[in-house]
């Protein structure tokens, strides 16, 4: 009895894990070999004809591309600007404190809003964007030339930079927390050997960051994987299918193919797992945690 004891305390968490994660991952996994029709009542066992028509899709390989230049600029990106300015907010330097609050404000802000006020912003009509560029002379409002989310690659750039605005305040954060964790005493016997500013950076400071690091990148790998408001409040994944990505095409395909849309899900699942594990594994994880 006395073993049991513990379950009194980890058994709430287990059972919110298997309600909130496991079963729903059950269900999806189940809807995905089922032929459902778009009202959304079941006809009958589809086998695996979904996933056989999700691979013939024309648009799949386009996206699943996409994804991946998505996920590594947005996650490569975020790491470098967010390491500048862990290592500037760790100086003493005037107001910082008031910058440390300041960078909170797109954490704290929707994602949702964060993507409308971009788009409006981006208006090839009235957006704010736009009538400073045409103020100094370098579009014409309402061309194909301003029409920035309108033409794919813009769009997709565009929408990269949101993403990053959005994924700065956790990362830097993360790797602030990390770098007011390495003891004086280092970089104080550093500088007792005549360690150079890079030299102490390089063999000092970013070997001790490691663990934060490799806890921001997975996290935001997560997060940008699956990232859906920015995509589909900037774009609609459109034109066509230019900027969407693995999770904005598993939406579009609900709208129609129920059960391609169950299998694009599962499928989605499957990568963003295996995408994690090669990444820990490339990391060597265990070696930075128990260090």
């Amino acid at each position: 009895m006395q073993s049991l004891r513990p379950l009194l305390w980890i058994g709430p968490a287990i059972a919110l894990i298997a309600v909130v994660v496991l079963w729903p991952v059950v269900v999806l996994v189940h809807a995905s070999f089922q032929n459902i029709a778009s009202d959304g009542f079941v006809v009958g066992g589809a086998g695996f004809t979904n996933y056989n028509d999700l691979w013939h899709e024309p648009a799949l390989r386009g996206v699943v591309v996409r994804t991946v230049i998505w996920v590594v600029a947005v996650v490569v990106v975020t790491l470098l600007v967010s390491l500048a300015l862990a290592q500037l907010f760790n100086q003493r330097l005037p107001f910082r404190r008031l910058a440390r609050t300041a960078l909170i404000a797109p954490w704290a802000a929707s994602v949702m809003m964060t993507a409308l006020i971009f788009r409006w912003a981006l208006d090839p009509y009235s957006g704010a964007v736009n009538i400073i560029l045409h103020a100094l002379g370098l579009v014409k409002m309402g061309s194909n030339t301003a029409d920035w989310l309108g033409r794919p690659t813009w769009a997709l750039i565009w929408m990269i930079g949101v993403a990053i605005f959005v994924s700065l305040p956790f990362t830097t954060y993360a790797l602030l927390a990390g770098l007011q964790s390495i003891p004086d005493d280092v970089y104080e016997a550093a500088r007792v050997d005549g360690s150079g500013t890079w030299r102490t950076y390089r063999l000092i400071t970013l070997p001790l960051l490691r663990p934060a690091i490799l806890v921001a990148t997975t996290i935001n790998v997560i997060n940008v994987f699956n990232s859906f408001p920015i995509i589909w409040e900037m774009t609609r994944g459109g034109p066509g299918y230019e900027t969407s990505t693995t999770t904005t095409f598993m939406f579009i395909l609900k709208q129609a193919f129920i059960g391609e849309s169950a299998a694009m899900s599962v499928v989605n699942f499957l990568l963003v797992i295996l995408v994690v594990l090669l990444f820990l594994r490339a990391t060597r994880w265990r070696e930075q945690v128990t260090r």
